[in-house]
């Protein structure tokens, strides 16, 4: 197919790109929006499962310490000493996991990859646009 020969002025040319960058960024900066509150969201969720989970858990562990502390003083071991390691061992799985699920909120997983890639792919395709055209200049 010939490409058509169309004539436009350089500001009319300007004005165009100038539009259809607006439209871009406009249209990139609700991505981003969209993208991040859709993460936080997530995050949020995720935040007010764990503590929920948390808050039950937690009376049911006591109460479980509590008779494993009991049964081990069964054998002769005086209460302080059950109490202490047993509580030191719950503190030690505890702090690993504490330390683990802090691990978890890394703010790469708060980074708009979709946007990157979208802005990414847009330059790619102006670029080849841009390519193209001076091309089509050149060969005129």
């Amino acid at each position: 197919m010939a490409p058509l020969h169309t004539h436009r002025s350089i500001p009319g040319i300007v004005g165009d790109l100038l539009n259809h960058f607006t439209v871009l960024v406009r249209t990139e900066g609700e991505l981003v929006r969209t993208e991040m509150s859709e993460k936080m969201t997530r995050m949020i969720g995720a935040l007010v499962l764990a503590l929920t989970g948390a808050v039950l858990i937690i009376p049911a562990l006591v109460i479980l310490m509590e008779a494993i502390v009991s049964g081990i003083t069964t054998t002769g071991l005086p209460f302080y000493w059950a109490a202490f390691a047993i509580g030191g061992f719950f503190f030690i799985i505890g702090l690993i996991l504490a330390l683990v699920g802090v691990g978890q909120f890394k703010a790469k997983s708060l980074v708009p990859n979709k946007t990157i890639h979208q802005l990414q792919e847009d330059a790619a395709v102006a670029k080849r646009q841009v390519r193209r055209n001076h091309d089509y200049q050149r060969a005129a």
